[in-house]
């Protein structure tokens, strides 16, 4: 395609429920010019395909198709959404073994096409899956993004604005680590509207130790609470994947917590978590390092510690 008429394509590999609650929203905000459906499915690939091009009408323009690999090649961004889901008392690393293999197979499809854009990853166990991603790919680790804790991290903010009657968007705050049971929150780091979160408490006398301890329980077992309610967690990791498309296509150097390769910050290297990292065209242009509390310090050392035990099942040294 030439630079005359190349525009921005996002091809997306998993049609189930993650990836078409994304197409709908990627095309409710119009994000990109093109959307490529691509699904072991065809079928429902093809079924999503129509459904979304039958709101063409309410909406901005936008070329939907359900295609194969192939399409990958003038893509700018794929999305993998594809994979085994969470089932009730599973956890996200259960995955991994179900997952990896699918994986190895997707990663190598497209890039077989000629691929050269950036992967964005959603499948879970999400850090140990977008590890394996940028491992098959062969692409630089900036190019490779996973949704990390970008979803734990609304979910924070949104509980805390709830507690404090304040907009969830004047709630500056982070989950970070693992995407599950490792995750910790960044409470040394959070502000309400630009004042740090010890000041608010001193003067508001709220939210006690065990509110901010009861907020962030939910937030790291809401996924859980969601599963057994429903049978599965779609909208919010679709909207926060739809973001994420919006500053990589737009070019934004938007701070968002992402799942990204660490290489000597926060004292890890050699392994994906979800940390604070500005987001653009290029995909990861650098991680920011927060300040962290001794005991925060720790805990992401332990995540870190539990997903490099998870990468270690699928790349043994």
């Amino acid at each position: 395609m030439s630079e005359v008429t190349k525009v921005s394509r996002v091809a997306l590999v998993g049609s189930g429920f993650v990836g078409s609650s994304y197409a709908f929203a990627l095309f409710n905000q119009g994000l990109a010019a093109e959307l490529v459906i691509i699904d072991a499915n065809r079928p429902k690939a093809e079924g999503d395909a129509m459904d979304l091009n039958h709101g063409l009408p309410f909406a901005s323009n936008m070329r939907i198709w359900a295609g194969d690999y192939s399409d990958c090649k003038d893509a700018d961004l794929v999305v993998i959404t594809a994979g085994a889901n969470q089932a009730p008392g599973e956890t996200r690393l259960d995955l991994i073994g179900k997952n990896a293999k699918i994986f190895q197979s997707i990663v190598q499809s497209v890039m077989e096409s000629g691929f050269n854009g950036l992967f964005l990853v959603a499948t879970n166990p999400v850090d140990v899956l977008t590890y394996a991603t940028w491992k098959y790919s062969g692409l630089p680790a900036s190019r490779v993004i996973g949704s990390g804790t970008i979803l734990d991290t609304a979910r924070l903010r949104y509980l805390l604005g709830e507690r404090l009657e304040v907009d969830p968007r004047n709630v500056h705050a982070y989950i970070m680590g693992e995407h599950g049971d490792t995750e910790l929150p960044v409470w040394s780091n959070v502000s309400i509207g630009g004042q740090p979160l010890a000041d608010y408490r001193k003067t508001h006398g709220k939210p006690t130790d065990e509110e901010l301890n009861r907020i962030f329980i939910n937030v790291r077992d809401a996924a859980y609470h969601i599963i057994e309610r429903k049978g599965a967690t779609y909208y919010g990791i679709a909207m926060g994947l739809a973001r994420l498309t919006k500053a990589i296509l737009k070019n934004e150097n938007s701070v968002l917590s992402v799942s990204t390769l660490l290489t000597g910050e926060y004292g890890l290297e050699d392994v994906y978590l979800g940390v604070p990292a500005v987001v653009n065209r290029q995909g990861i242009r650098d991680v920011y390092e927060l300040h962290l509390s001794e005991e925060e310090k720790q805990k992401l050392h332990h995540s870190a510690s539990v997903l490099k035990q998870a990468i270690a099942s699928i790349f043994p040294s």
